[in-house]
């Protein structure tokens, strides 16, 4: 495993934790479903968790957390673009579509959050010793909530969706009734939702 590429993805996973923050924070402000703005309210805890367990153990690996990469610089303009973003449509859409832009925004995050920490995984089998052994601590700790995060906000954001369209939704939708960890959990639930009409 390449120390350098090891050190720019625990980088970039600091980054996306600490945008993760922001996102959160604004999407909060965009939310109105009240179940959702407990959901998120969760997972705004639950990441600045995570941006300090990404932070040890990037000091526990002797890396530079503050060392700005360009992959790190790409994800940190990525986050700030998603905070713009809903800000945006705060400022210029009916509250109902601001929340959507919200989720699809937390969407996105989630979707490079998740990436990272299924690559820490990979790196924790394959590395050695200490090492090995902390990046599997890390991995372990976080993993289930970053899965959660991920598929739950794709369920409400399809189904907010849904609902702009016109058409019944399922809400609270099936992701988060079946406390869906995975993503054929994920698929299961979006075809049960069917059932659930």
């Amino acid at each position: 495993m390449k120390k350098e590429q090891l050190e720019d993805l625990l980088l970039q996973a600091l980054e996306t934790e600490m945008g993760g923050v922001q996102i959160y924070s604004t999407a909060l402000q965009c939310v109105q479903n009240d179940d959702l703005r407990e959901e998120w309210e969760k997972y705004l805890e639950q990441t600045r968790h995570h941006v300090e367990v990404v932070r040890d153990l990037i000091t526990e690996l002797s890396f530079d957390g503050d060392k700005m990469t360009p992959a790190r610089q790409v994800v940190h303009h990525i986050g700030e673009s998603l905070v713009e973003a809903m800000q945006i449509a705060k400022k210029t859409s009916p509250p109902e579509a601001a929340e959507i832009v919200a989720c699809e925004c937390v969407v996105f995050a989630e979707t490079k959050d998740h990436a990272n920490w299924q690559l820490i995984g990979e790196c924790a089998k394959k590395a050695k010793g200490e090492q090995a052994k902390a990046l599997k601590a890390a991995y372990d700790e976080v993993e289930d909530e970053e899965d959660e995060h991920l598929y739950h906000s794709k369920g409400w954001c399809r189904e907010l969706a849904i609902a702009a369209l016109g058409m019944k939704a399922v809400l609270p939708p099936p992701e988060e009734e079946k406390d869906v960890k995975t993503a054929i959990g994920a698929a299961k639930a979006q075809h049960a939702r069917e059932q659930m009409l």
